[in-house]
């Protein structure tokens, strides 16, 4: 606000007139626009005790002091002035009412200085004044703008010019005041010195546009040509807005990325990039860039821009999306199961984007989700077909991964049907195919003879396994008579199988046609290697405590010379052929 009064004059005093001293008064400085006039204010006293008939006074120009010669303004006694001022002054007051006022008129640069007034009451009684009035040619309205202009806040901003000139009257307007307000034009105010000043008023509420913005006041003369324009740019204060930054940003794994946060602010913002509450970077700027070398997924996620200064903040969020390929996939599930039970398998991997996600066995696609992290396989009901390798592959656009697992069905026994008895000469050869999970026990029972044989006896059977297959082979030698039934027995935890062996091709025939005699001597033969299985087993019992106790049946003689056609080396075992 603008504070104006309209007191008396305050004039500057160098000696007080009460008492009938010395004394002037005059406004220490004031204001005129090049081209018009300027009425200096002035009065003076005297000793009362003086009385002069005439009272003569003189004005000089930046000096008091007549011995320096200084420049005459006015002289009352001769009207001689310097040619600066020829034309240009004249008194407007009385001396003799002890009225001083100067009237300068054309006014230009060169006049601008101090003003100084000289009593001249005759003889010795002159006296020049010390105290004086700086005159200011001026030639641009005066803009007041507050010190701090807040958008949303209301502001006065006035334009002033001074109205000395009592012959020309200045008339004010704004420019480029339009969207601002309308002005308010206070007319001609007293200053506390005495001088004159023509105010005009703007008030208005500013916005961050109005940053910058020229606002302009002139003052122009009626019936003149004259006309003065001053300008003032307003600095208006406001929060920070951020303008400028990233849309969501993709990036492939690796590479670099750079996100860009800009703010518009009065005066520059603090910026400060930041994730998860970690600050990354700030400066005081217009705009902020964060730089991501080599950029992992790791970096993936939220990245937030804050903008503050005095006035207030502002903060945005930008999403950094990090591309890779699938990672290993991890299986979690079920991989031992028993036949028949439900069999859950979890395989899941992570990826941007998503991927393509399927399990294969042995080639066949099992199942598969398409744009999903995770993969369920469910198996009601598994058989021991379900067994086996499994692969679960995850893929998208930059990669593929693949994880495999092996899910075992344990299982009852299952004897094979190509599991069989053969004869050759005098030699019986057993085979039993056994298929299991866990691996089972194995044993040939001879029911007719009572004897019953395991594979853990490997002098007499031999075991060999391949995946779920059970093979163990019992050969039988010197049969010169009808073989005997061999059952085979397989058990596990799971469950026992049985299966009387059959004789394959003619073999069986044999036995019928060797007639009496021949049954007669194979039998006495097979009488001699039961005697001679039984004291072999009655030896072991004390060294090696074999399957067979002491009261158990006299089992059959296993040949160790026997071959399997088409079987390896390591499928032969050693003969034992000595006889009581």
């Amino acid at each position: 606000m603008i504070f104006l009064t309209t007191l008396p004059l305050f004039w500057i005093m160098i000696a007080a007139s009460r008492g009938g001293h010395w004394g002037a008064w005059m406004p220490s400085s004031i204001s005129a626009f090049e081209g018009t006039c300027v009425s200096i204010p002035c009065r003076f006293d005297f000793p009362d005790e003086l009385r002069p008939a005439v009272v003569h006074g003189v004005w000089y120009f930046n000096s008091p002091y007549p011995k320096n010669y200084p420049p005459v303004v006015f002289k009352s006694r001769t009207q001689v002035v310097h040619e600066s001022f020829q034309g240009r002054s004249r008194l407007l007051g009385d001396l003799g009412m002890r009225n001083c006022t100067l009237l300068l008129s054309s006014l230009s640069p060169e006049l601008g200085g101090k003003y100084y007034f000289r009593g001249d009451l005759g003889g010795y009684n002159q006296y020049t004044f010390s105290e004086h009035s700086v005159l200011d040619i001026v030639n641009t309205p005066n803009i007041v703008v507050p010190p701090e202009v807040v958008a949303g806040r209301e502001v006065e901003v006035s334009c002033m010019v001074p109205d000395n000139c009592p012959e020309l009257r200045p008339e004010l307007s704004w420019l480029g005041h339009e969207g601002l307000g309308e002005p308010t034009v206070l007319g001609r105010l007293r200053e506390d010195e005495g001088t004159w000043v023509q105010v005009s008023l703007l008030h208005f509420v500013p916005t961050r546009e109005a940053n910058g913005h020229r606002l302009g006041c002139q003052a122009s003369f009626p019936n003149t040509t004259l006309q003065f324009e001053g300008y003032a740019s307003l600095d208006v204060k406001y929060p920070p807005v951020i303008v400028e930054m990233n849309a969501s940003v993709e990036a492939i794994e690796g590479s670099h990325v750079s996100l860009l946060c800009g703010a518009d602010s009065n005066p520059l913002p603090l910026l400060t990039w930041m994730r998860d509450g970690t600050v990354l970077r700030e400066a005081v700027a217009e705009s902020l860039f964060l730089d991501l070398e080599e950029v992992t997924s790791a970096e993936d996620g939220v990245y937030a821009c804050l903008a503050e200064n005095a006035y207030g903040q502002e903060n945005r969020t930008v999403g950094l999306s990090v591309m890779y390929a699938p990672r290993k996939p991890m299986v979690n599930g079920t991989m031992v199961a028993v036949e028949g039970e439900t069999v859950s398998i979890l395989c899941s991997t992570q990826s941007n984007p998503d991927p393509i996600l399927t399990i294969f066995k042995e080639k066949q696609i099992l199942a598969t989700v398409i744009y999903e992290s995770e993969l369920q396989l469910e198996l009601p009901a598994v058989t021991p077909e379900d067994g086996g390798e499994y692969w679960c592959v995850a893929e998208n656009q930059y990669g593929q991964r693949a994880t495999t697992f092996n899910l075992s069905v344990e299982f009852a026994p299952v004897i094979l049907l190509e599991s069989h008895c053969a004869a050759a000469r005098d030699t019986v050869q057993c085979l039993c195919v056994v298929k299991s999970n866990p691996e089972p026990s194995v044993a040939f029972e001879l029911p007719s003879r009572n004897v019953t044989v395991n594979e853990t006896e490997r002098e007499f059977v031999y075991s060999e396994r391949s995946g779920l297959l059970l093979t163990s082979i019992l050969t039988l030698r010197g049969q010169a008579q009808a073989p005997p039934r061999v059952i085979c027995t397989s058990r596990n935890l799971y469950g026992t199988k049985s299966l009387e062996l059959p004789f394959q091709g003619a073999h069986r025939l044999m036995w019928a046609k060797i007639g009496p005699v021949g049954a007669v001597v194979a039998f006495a033969i097979l009488i001699a290697i039961v005697c001679y299985i039984t004291q072999t087993r009655r030896k072991k019992n004390v060294t090696e405590s074999p399957s067979f106790s002491a009261g158990d049946n006299p089992p059959v003689l296993f040949s160790s010379d026997f071959r399997i056609s088409g079987t390896p080396e390591k499928y032969e075992s050693r003969e034992v052929s000595t006889l009581e």
